[in-house]
């Protein structure tokens, strides 16, 4: 049995998404600076996959070249199936939509209104696992989707009620429900994929597919891609780094171990790390209608982690 078949520690998935959790909730404080450096979002999106891409390049390529070389000497077929390179590009695809609308839509909302409709992911995986799958989920499973779905409501609600919610809430909210829907099939597609292939590749793959898209629709558009200041480069580099690398990577080595509704039941605390985050940063505070929500996104969070086994 080979390393990567043996079963981990029973906890472990947890805690990896639990450090996973904690580095995404940058992501939104990153991109807001990235954002204030005049960085176009779609670039912001691209900079932050393309980056994360590069720095595990070295992790990838000189065993698959390797592994290419010796299955090429055996006579056995290429080192990727039409299937696998197919769900490559679908993944790719659907992660590039989802960054390019939710980093957009930090540009017409607030941070806590995108970061709570962004991560209504077990709405969508659970209604799609349903009709697709003909999946039932538990009733843990079920009664943390509802908490945590009310307490994403909860939040948006107390959001919406006060001043300085964004350019264009209604434009950055459909933005960030659309980035949902899009990370929504970005976990279900990668929960197959990741069963065939090690994750050092399924990420390469994944990130560097999703930053071609966003390249290319940035150049599409005339948007700059590089003449940026220090201070955005900086913001870029950490989101690479943090989010990108650390939190994603997370998430997606946990594919492997719990189901994907259980993976999006957890994106659910994203809003509840930006909240703490833009306190420690900005000095910003919660509004009582948004603790009541936070409250029930981490009772949620509880009640999915106890329907997996």
């Amino acid at each position: 049995m080979s390393s990567a078949d043996r079963p981990v520690p029973r906890g472990l998935p947890f805690v990896v998404l639990g450090v996973g959790l904690l580095a995404i909730s940058f992501g939104a404080i990153l991109a807001r600076y990235a954002q204030a450096a005049q960085i176009p979002s779609l670039a912001v999106a691209a900079w932050r996959l393309g980056l994360a891409a590069l720095l595990v390049t070295p992790l990838v390529l000189l065993p698959w070249l390797g592994r290419a070389g010796a299955l090429r000497r055996q006579g056995a077929g290429p080192l990727l199936t039409r299937r696998q390179l197919g769900l490559a590009l679908a993944a790719g695809l659907c992660l590039a939509a989802h960054f390019g609308t939710w980093i957009s839509s930090l540009e017409y909302t607030s941070v806590a209104s995108s970061a709570s409709l962004v991560t209504t992911n077990p709405l969508w995986i659970g209604i799609a696992s349903f009709l697709l799958f003909r999946e039932v989920p538990n009733r843990f499973l079920l009664a943390g989707i509802a908490l945590s779905l009310l307490g994403s409501l909860l939040i948006f609600v107390s959001d919406s009620q006060q001043a300085g919610s964004g350019a264009n809430p209604m434009l950055g909210n459909g933005l960030a429900i659309v980035g949902s829907w899009c990370f929504s099939a970005y976990l279900m597609i990668g929960r197959r994929l990741r069963a065939s292939l090690s994750l050092t590749l399924y990420i390469w793959l994944a990130y560097g597919i999703a930053a071609l898209f966003l390249f290319g629709a940035t150049a599409a558009l005339d948007q700059p891609v590089l003449d940026f200041s220090s201070l955005g480069w900086l913001a870029l580099i950490g989101m690479a780094l943090g989010p990108q690398l650390v939190g994603h990577t997370s998430y997606n080595w946990a594919l492997k171990h719990v189901s994907p509704a259980f993976v999006a039941v957890v994106t659910l605390g994203e809003p509840v790390g930006c909240a703490l985050m833009a306190y420690l940063f900005f000095g910003e505070t919660l509004a009582p209608l948004q603790a009541v929500g936070f409250g029930l996104l981490l009772v949620g969070i509880y009640l999915a982690a106890r329907s997996e086994r």
